[in-house]
């Protein structure tokens, strides 16, 4: 029985893991976490599975609630040992868990945003903004969004000094059921697609970046496939030759992610750029559970192969696609993300 089964070391978490052939896994991770089970399974030499931090650093910029913020910037200078008053402390201490994690094996940024932010600003106005948010004085919506729009770039130029890839999730509206947030809280199911305006403050972020040839491997992902073709151009506009398929249109995400949405990416992607430079799909969801829509997600791209094939649009040269494929689903993630599931 299936009761009997998940007694078995084969169907625990680490034996689903090894089933489904993993190699590397990459937790979410806020930058206050101290990593202590990463290390635990580092040292477990009885576990080949890699499992390494991604720095996701929302709370830093989340001016929207003053209260929630103060108190993570504090638990921030506890763990930093740095008294955080000035915009540059607040730098300092997230450059030292910024370090931290990359001695913890961490090569990805996440950061999840309604939409880029790409304000002018100086750093004088924005040292004015920390000061007044810690001192729990409301802030307007402008000082806000310039604030995000600092913290973003300086995320963005910690992720290039170290050679990380940036992940951006654009445009999911969230918490928008009031009694159902008060009752449960966030991240209970009452966040749906937004209809966010991204392209002209992405160009910006993405241009500030690489003026100052400080943009690194960026991949991203939109949740309203309204933007599927804008993200597709944007990418190219920045890719450098330095590397193939630096700039990434990222698999389908969360409502995209079924089969239609799948294939619309692909399809998109196909058309606007080179599918075969594709890093493929990646779990997204934060368990372990998740990770047959790997499975899911190769026999959508196999199908569309498949079906071009058939069309005669793609040459029946097996071998040819047969490469692609795994390319896709293995390789140019391997080569993209410079994290070897092998080593040590």
């Amino acid at each position: 029985t299936c009761s009997a089964l998940l007694q078995g070391d084969d169907f625990s978490t680490r034996g689903l893991l090894k089933q489904m052939n993993v190699r590397v896994v990459c937790t979410t991770d806020d930058p206050l976490d101290e990593l202590e089970f990463h290390q635990q399974i580092k040292d477990d030499h009885t576990f080949t599975v890699k499992v390494l931090p991604a720095f996701r650093p929302d709370k830093a910029m989340a001016l929207e609630d003053l209260s929630l913020f103060n108190s993570w910037v504090d638990k921030l200078s506890i763990i930093t040992d740095i008294d955080i008053a000035t915009y540059d402390q607040l730098l300092d201490s997230l450059k030292d868990r910024h370090s931290y994690f990359h001695h913890m094996g961490c090569r990805l940024s996440d950061h999840g945003l309604e939409q880029p932010y790409a304000d002018d600003y100086t750093n004088d106005e924005v040292a004015k903004i920390l000061v007044k948010a810690r001192t729990r004085r409301k802030l307007s919506l402008y000082e806000i969004a310039v604030f995000k729009s600092a913290m973003l770039y300086e995320c963005a130029v910690m992720d290039h000094e170290r050679g990380w890839t940036q992940q951006f999730h654009f445009g999911a509206l969230r918490n928008t059921n009031s009694r159902a947030f008060k009752r449960l809280g966030p991240d209970t199911g009452y966040d749906s697609i937004g209809d966010f305006s991204i392209g002209k403050a992405l160009a910006r972020f993405l241009d500030r970046l690489e003026s100052q040839e400080k943009l690194t491997k960026t991949i991203l992902y939109n949740v309203n496939p309204n933007d599927n073709e804008m993200l597709a151009t944007m990418i190219g506009n920045f890719q450098d030759g330095s590397i193939p398929g630096k700039m990434q249109f990222g698999s389908g995400w969360w409502y995209n992610d079924q089969k239609d949405g799948m294939e619309q990416q692909m399809n998109v992607l196909s058309n606007m750029g080179l599918l075969s430079c594709f890093v493929g799909m990646l779990t997204d969801s934060r368990s372990f559970l998740s990770y047959p829509r790997h499975e899911y997600f190769r026999r959508v791209l196999c199908n569309l192969f498949g079906n071009d094939i058939e069309n005669g649009e793609l040459p029946a040269d097996y071998d040819l696609v047969g490469n692609t494929i795994q390319d896709i689903c293995y390789h140019n993630a391997v080569a993209y993300f410079t994290i070897d599931p092998e080593g040590g």
